[in-house]
């Protein structure tokens, strides 16, 4: 005798599908959120955006940039610190910048240079010494030595031939740009002085020896007033004979200067 059919739970099954599908969202789901936070993580900013320099296509000449003073900075260590939260200079940079500034106060006060200016040029030539993988440590110096390309006369590059046998930038057959201020060998033993006073050689690898001798090649012996748009204007274009990078300058040192005061 055959066996009666055996009769399927119809809403049993069905019931376990609907229970099925509800799982299978529900890990669909958490995985779409757990995927989202990561992006969002990703996404998240490492620290305070980047200080933003408009670019100022000012005419050579036209007009010095704002000068922030440093004279009523007391202690140096509080404006140094209140100016490094409004800008992206190192604080470590910003002592050696405003160092130079007032050093030039008492050697060359009619120069009028500030700390402003000396900060535009070394945003423009190494990001304040933090360029190509080095880093500005507490003691001055990058955590790598900072040399630029070989000056012989490629595209758009003056020839220069070596004339410190290599001492400072160990090249032999062409000079290169060195520091964190970018100094030429020849430029740099003219006016090379060393900040600390300690008889030590001057380095310019070291930013405060590096920022004082810019300020003093800058002001030429006392001869320039940067506190003018035209004096301004032939202290930079000595230090590079280029409207484009005199500009950039001139925008750095205006942003940082009129930063430092925004309350």
């Amino acid at each position: 005798m055959k066996e009666p059919p055996v009769r399927r739970n119809r809403s049993g099954n069905i019931f376990g599908r609907i229970v099925l599908v509800l799982l299978l969202i529900v890990v669909v789901a958490a995985g779409a959120w757990g995927l989202g936070a990561l992006n969002r993580k990703d996404a998240a900013p490492l620290g305070p955006p980047p200080f933003l320099v408009p670019i100022q296509e000012v005419e050579p000449g036209a007009a010095a940039p704002g000068n922030a003073v440093v004279a009523g900075a007391n202690p140096l260590e509080e404006w140094a610190t209140r100016v490094a939260s409004k800008t992206d200079i190192p604080l470590r940079a910003l002592h050696a910048y405003a160092g130079a500034d007032l050093a030039m106060q008492r050697e060359a006060p009619a120069c009028r240079i500030s700390w402003s200016t000396l900060a535009g040029i070394g945003r423009v030539e190494s990001r304040h010494g933090n360029i190509n993988g080095s880093r500005l440590q507490d003691n001055g110096l990058p955590s790598r030595p900072i040399i630029g390309i070989p000056l012989d006369g490629g595209p758009g590059v003056r020839a220069i031939r070596d004339t410190d046998g290599g001492r400072l930038d160990g090249d032999t057959t062409w000079d290169r740009a060195v520091g964190p201020m970018q100094f030429i060998p020849g430029t740099w033993n003219r006016w090379a002085k060393r900040a600390a006073g300690d008889g030590l050689p001057a380095d310019p690898q070291n930013i405060d020896d590096a920022a004082l001798t810019a300020a003093r090649y800058l002001c030429a012996g006392g001869a320039r007033d940067l506190g003018t748009g035209q004096g301004w204007w032939a202290a930079v274009m000595a230090y590079n004979n280029s409207v484009e990078y005199g500009q950039s300058v001139f925008s750095g040192a205006d942003a940082y200067a009129r930063a430092s005061v925004a309350q």
